[in-house]
């Protein structure tokens, strides 16, 4: 029992600087893949928000929800396709997508949080002119390259008290409603508050030197270094955008940007508040 004690204060004593390092700073987590779908996952990333909300580190959650829209597509009879990997976005698919990620999913998560003890509100893109936007590709339809972030209703909601969750969902010029890659407005949204630090959770352990062993995790990378790794065909497939988005983050200003397991329950304590850390971080 005296070692546990011993593991426990040890714990907590490692944490301390970095307790000291994020408060009252912001951080943007981006929230997406198997620790979206999975209910214990689910719990433990909500935990860890509410716990570093509570100790005075103020996150911002921006999230996705393919599963949740490929699963109201079905429901209505409309095939799910997707361009280089980004989902073509027509006239109904664009109001399916609203629908399920500023209603629903978003909803959900304000509810999940709330009921593990923080305070919590749901915003969407729209709201305020938060995130404003053109069309990325024709060929991808209403699917939106960010133009401009407007900060402040999330520094109203963070200044309140609110742990601003957010679905990222843009609007034009002209008020047509755009489908927003997450991990893009993410990092958009980490460089417009200043946050020190970006999180992408994701379904894998981080950059991996060989991507059939996860025991080849590279665990700091230089965006100077991200040409080379691309490459040497290193960063490859999915990875590309994650990658793409931590680099466009970090020369905004953020000062690191992590890709982490979120298979792995509380991945966020473990690489913001621990020596370890639990992915891959990109750093200028």
């Amino acid at each position: 029992m005296q070692i546990d004690y011993d593991v426990r204060a040890k714990v907590m004593v490692e944490a301390l600087p970095y307790l000291q390092k994020y408060n009252n700073k912001v951080v943007v987590v981006k929230y997406g893949g198997n620790a979206m779908t999975n209910e214990t996952l689910k719990h433990a990333v909500m935990e860890d928000i509410v716990m570093l909300s509570i100790v005075g580190i103020k996150v911002v959650l921006v999230h996705g929800g393919g599963p949740e829209i490929n699963d109201m597509l079905k429901r209505v009879g409309k095939e799910s396709k997707f361009v280089n990997g980004l989902r073509y976005t027509d006239e109904e698919t664009v109001d399916i997508v609203q629908m399920v990620l500023a209603g629903k999913v978003n909803k959900d998560l304000v509810s999940m949080l709330e009921s593990h003890g923080g305070s919590a509100i749901g915003l969407c893109g729209l709201d305020g002119k938060m995130i404003e936007a053109e069309t990325l590709d024709p060929e991808l339809g209403l699917v939106g390259e960010i133009t401009k972030v407007n900060p402040k209703i999330i520094q109203n909601a963070l200044d309140n008290g609110y742990i601003p969750v957010i679905s990222t969902i843009g609007r034009g010029e002209d008020g047509t409603v755009y489908n927003i890659n997450a991990d893009t407005a993410a990092a958009r949204i980490a460089a417009e508050m200043g946050a020190p630090s970006l999180i992408l959770l994701t379904d894998i352990k981080g950059l991996l030197e060989d991507k059939d062993d996860e025991d080849t995790i590279i665990r700091t990378v230089n965006v100077s270094e991200v040409p080379l790794l691309k490459n040497r065909g290193v960063i490859t497939g999915g990875m590309i955008p994650k990658i793409d988005c931590c680099v466009e983050a970090v020369r905004r200003g953020v000062k690191q940007a992590n890709i982490i397991d979120g298979r792995i329950p509380h991945s966020i304590l473990i690489e913001l508040l621990t020596d370890l850390g639990a992915g891959t971080m990109i750093i200028a």
